[in-house]
């Protein structure tokens, strides 16, 4: 028999996602329930496996939906003290799930916490109780019982959680044929696009890797690479395969940003003596990783992609683990470089010719944040609304407070009517709740200023902005098309 006290908690368990979780005002719920819950999510940045969404794959038990890949949840069960084998070993997929439920408790405080319940919700339907070990036997069975249905497929999914568009990340040497089957397959009304992600090109301080790789883009290009003119053709022409593919997006990963002053001579030297398996110096290598990313960048412009830089992680700096599993295992940081000098000057020189492409600049270090948004502004130049983005907050601070301190910087020191929103930077397809934590954030975080007298309770014009960041401006910003008929920001208003 339960006491009143256990009973009562019981109701506050039940009621812990609720319909008004994060939004503490009442003008913050009018702004999410009229203006920002329905809309449609365009995720412009996803690392999705574009296979997956072509066969409509299945999956059969929650630890293979969930665990599989997710970084933040390996390096969760690492901190609270489960072995590796349950992690990304060989454990049975119950196992792993148990590990997982026995972890989730531990993660009050962190933004898991709130993710893992809010999955379980939409799209499982499980609102009535927290996981755990005591829950995870029952939840688990729910759960593989629903991922049977019709909805559960991986296409189904996305549709639940209102998904119109996905980008992937892709390397230059991808086929593409797994976004060629989805392009035409008349029954998907999801648009799955491919981004063009040529890190590799950069990685020049391991001849070895580097040259494999090159060794893969000659083929894939059909162009025998011997020199760095032809290396540079070969990329040219990966980038225009992507262009009629579809792709209009490119994507990098940097430490920091290379912008080196150098001679088109010493270019080709560097990538000769590295073709021939010599390693480099640091400045020869960071003049080359400088004059290859400025091209590349001049090839963005020419094709009127949007470029975006996601800057400042610290990779792999565990390695026993790399060894172990590779890269992608949850063993990066947020970096401590400065770069924004750097980073100017390389906007400054595709400025100074007129060859800036539309530019999305994400920091990973929550220091970076006003040197961004100021930087973002100094190149704005009148031709594009927003043309110089300052990115979500990513990755270690895609959560309340990273976000909230991005766009207090935005709306401080840039334009937040601008913003082209929210990304779910995953590999996961239980992590579009992302974007409803986001549009929560923002509704209270605009909410509580006009509570405070800060902004006037015009709710239709705060409303239609929240639409903006949301939608609109994604949608306008990268041009689009061929979204869902009814995909035009929608709202619950009459």
């Amino acid at each position: 028999m339960k006491t009143s006290k256990e009973k009562a908690s019981d109701q506050h368990i039940s009621a812990f996602i609720t319909d008004d979780f994060l939004l503490e005002n009442e003008a913050a719920r009018t702004l999410y329930h009229t203006y920002g819950e329905a809309l449609p999510i365009l995720d412009f940045h996803s690392h999705l496996d574009p296979e997956w969404i072509a066969s409509d794959a299945r999956f059969d038990n929650l630890a293979q939906l969930w665990l599989a890949g997710d970084h933040y949840a390996w390096r969760a069960m690492r901190a609270s003290g489960i072995d590796e084998r349950y992690i990304s070993g060989d454990a049975p997929d119950w196992e792993k799930f148990q590990k997982w439920a026995e972890t989730v408790p531990q993660t009050l405080g962190n933004p898991l916490y709130h993710w893992v319940h809010m999955a379980l919700q939409k799209p499982f339907g499980i609102r009535d109780r927290l996981f755990g070990p005591k829950t995870a036997e029952a939840i688990w069975e729910h759960c593989r019982a629903r991922l049977q249905e019709e909805d559960f497929s991986c296409r189904g999914i996305l549709r639940q959680m209102n998904v119109a568009l996905v980008c992937t990340t892709d390397d230059p040497c991808d086929c593409l044929e797994h976004h060629r089957k989805i392009a035409e397959d008349a029954t998907c009304d999801i648009q799955v696009l491919p981004t063009f992600r040529p890190d590799r090109a950069l990685a020049v301080k391991d001849p070895a890797r580097f040259n494999s790789w090159v060794d893969q883009l000659a083929a894939a290009a059909d162009v025998d690479i011997k020199e760095y003119s032809s290396y540079l053709d070969a990329l040219r022409k990966r980038h225009g395969f992507f262009h009629d593919a579809g792709c209009r997006i490119s994507d990098h990963g940097l430490e920091s940003v290379p912008a080196e002053d150098s001679s088109e001579a010493g270019v080709r030297s560097a990538f000769d003596r590295l073709r021939s398996g010599e390693a480099l110096s640091g400045k020869a290598a960071a003049e080359l990783q400088s004059a290859v990313l400025h091209e590349l960048a001049v090839m963005n412009w020419e094709k009127g992609w949007v470029q975006q830089f996601h800057i400042g992680a610290l990779r792999n700096t565990n390695t026993r683990l790399l060894s172990l599993l590779g890269a992608d295992a949850g063993c990066d940081s947020i970096g401590d470089s400065n770069y924004g000098r750097s980073l100017a000057k390389f906007l400054d020189r595709l400025d100074q010719k007129d060859r800036l492409a539309k530019t999305i600049l994400y920091n990973l270090n929550p220091r970076d944040n006003e040197m961004i948004v100021s930087l973002a502004g100094s190149f704005q130049d009148g031709s594009v609304p927003g043309k110089i983005q300052v990115g979500s907050a990513w990755w270690f601070l895609d959560q309340k407070d990273g976000i909230e301190r991005q766009l207090s910087a935005l709306s401080h020191m840039g334009l937040l009517s601008r913003f082209v929103g929210m990304v779910s930077d995953s590999r996961s397809f239980l992590s579009f709740n992302r974007h409803e934590y986001f549009r929560r954030v923002l509704c209270n975080f605009l909410g509580r200023d006009i509570e405070r007298g800060l902004l006037p309770r015009d709710f239709r014009g705060i409303g239609s902005l929240i639409k903006d960041i949301c939608y609109r401006n994604a949608a306008e910003y990268f041009g689009f098309e061929r979204l869902r008929p009814g995909d035009k920001g929608g709202e619950r208003e009459s």
